[in-house]
């Protein structure tokens, strides 16, 4: 097949999502129900509990992708309505992977203050929250503020979703390897929104943050380093992780090469290669080192090199490569748990409970160097994610709506089935 135009495509369809009726109508007699004068019996209900909207309305299964657009794909910050058709193509994947309906949401509102506003004020409206391509330190804080002041699930997929893919393919690569995953020695490469949530996920894993050391352009960030002070401003999501972790035990100046001496895995999330690992890094690493070269469109290295240093499981951020870590694999089936019981919010407790089933999953399938997550192909895992969410949120006492496993997963399979049903429908 040729390559297809996207821009025409887009042209033609008049992009890619619509609102379409679920009830029945088959006159405008039934508006006596749907509105007015019958809505006002629903309306007067859900003013003595609001709760009720979670039941009497579409909010239940509708989730704002909410966007400011300043660090928008690898395009970086583009005019709000550029970032549109990007946020449609989330909703797009929401809808078919886990029968979640999602309104793009494009603002112009760069500060903090005024993003987070913005969402408080939209929160009666939605089920749940992901926002998106945001510019990093700002994206932490947004997050932070969402997730302690709403009372639904807040999600930023560059953070939560990546993190907990990558937790998934490292729970399963350092079985591959026998190496115990909290005892390990890690080493992130880059500190952007990937690996700052990745490293808040290993040490509520239980990675000791003295076995973690995290570098950023300048080098490993350290306690010592001389832009300590200025990061405590600048970025003291850095700040902390320095202190935390104490520079792993090496001199504030050190740099990848130093760092990746015994080290037993390397995660790269920084930006597009080839080149951005040397090869001769990976050689210093310990035994069957593991290897996620995470950037988009290139990794900071090829597979195929880093296993010719010694690698012993590669991973890419790449469809066309073994191992890709997907955050696909994570939001459909975590905003399908949460929202299902209603959830108050999403916990790392959530989060981690995502990334175990996701890597389960997977191994229940059959794991080996060169597959260790699943493939999007396979739906059902989206099930599974949501179970697995959904009971951990009963558990942690999130849940407006409780549920067990075995009901969730049959509830999702249900939801996510048809959602695909539909969207066939559209190509026929």
């Amino acid at each position: 097949m040729g390559r297809r135009d996207p821009v025409q495509l887009h042209r033609v369809y008049g992009g890619k999502i619509e609102v379409v009726p679920k009830v029945p109508l088959a006159s405008l007699d039934d508006f006596s129900v749907w509105y007015t004068p019958g809505v006002a019996e629903v309306s007067l209900a859900i003013e003595k509990n609001p709760d009720l909207s979670f039941e009497l309305t579409s909010r239940w299964n509708i989730v704002a992708v909410v966007s400011d657009a300043t660090r928008v794909l690898g395009l970086g910050r583009l005019k709000p309505e550029a970032a549109y058709p990007v946020m449609e193509g989330k909703a797009l994947l929401f809808k078919y992977l886990g029968g979640v309906d999602a309104i793009p949401v494009i603002h112009k509102n760069t500060s903090t203050s005024d993003f987070v506003d913005l969402v408080k004020s939209l929160e009666p409206s939605f089920g749940g929250v992901n926002i998106e391509d945001i510019e990093s330190p700002k994206c932490f804080e947004v997050l932070d503020i969402l997730r302690r002041e709403l009372e639904i699930p807040v999600w930023h997929d560059d953070q939560q979703g990546t993190a907990a893919a990558t937790l998934a393919g490292l729970i399963n690569a350092f079985n591959i390897v026998g190496k115990n995953l909290r005892e390990s020695k890690f080493v992130l490469f880059g500190a952007g929104a990937a690996n700052i949530a990745l490293y808040n996920l290993l040490r509520r894993y239980g990675v000791p943050a003295s076995n973690i050391v995290v570098l950023d352009r300048k080098g490993v960030l350290h306690p010592d380093r001389d832009d300590i002070d200025r990061l405590l401003f600048s970025n003291p999501y850095k700040y902390r992780i320095a202190l935390e972790t104490g520079g792993g035990g090496l001199r504030p100046g050190a740099g990848p090469e130093e760092a990746l001496k015994g080290a037993d895995a390397l995660i790269a999330a920084s930006r597009p290669g080839p080149g951005v690992i040397k090869p001769e890094w990976i050689s210093l690493m310990a035994k069957d080192p593991i290897v996620f070269a995470l950037a988009n469109p290139t990794p900071e290295i090829w597979p195929e090199e880093a296993k010719r240093a010694g690698a012993k499981v590669v991973a890419t951020g790449r469809s066309d490569l073994p191992n890709q870590v997907n955050n696909a694999l994570v939001f459909p089936g975590v905003f399908r748990g949460a929202l299902d019981v209603r959830a108050k919010g999403i916990s790392d407790g959530m989060v981690i409970a995502a990334a175990e089933e996701l890597a389960e999953y997977a191994k229940e399938h059959g794991i080996s160097e060169e597959r260790i997550l699943p493939g999007l192909e396979d739906w059902k895992v989206h099930a599974r994610v949501a179970a697995a969410v959904a009971s951990k949120a009963t558990e942690e006492g999130l849940a407006r709506k409780p549920t067990t496993y075995r009901v969730e997963y049959e509830r999702a399979l249900e939801i996510i089935s048809r959602a695909r049903k539909l969207s066939r429908m559209a190509s026929e």
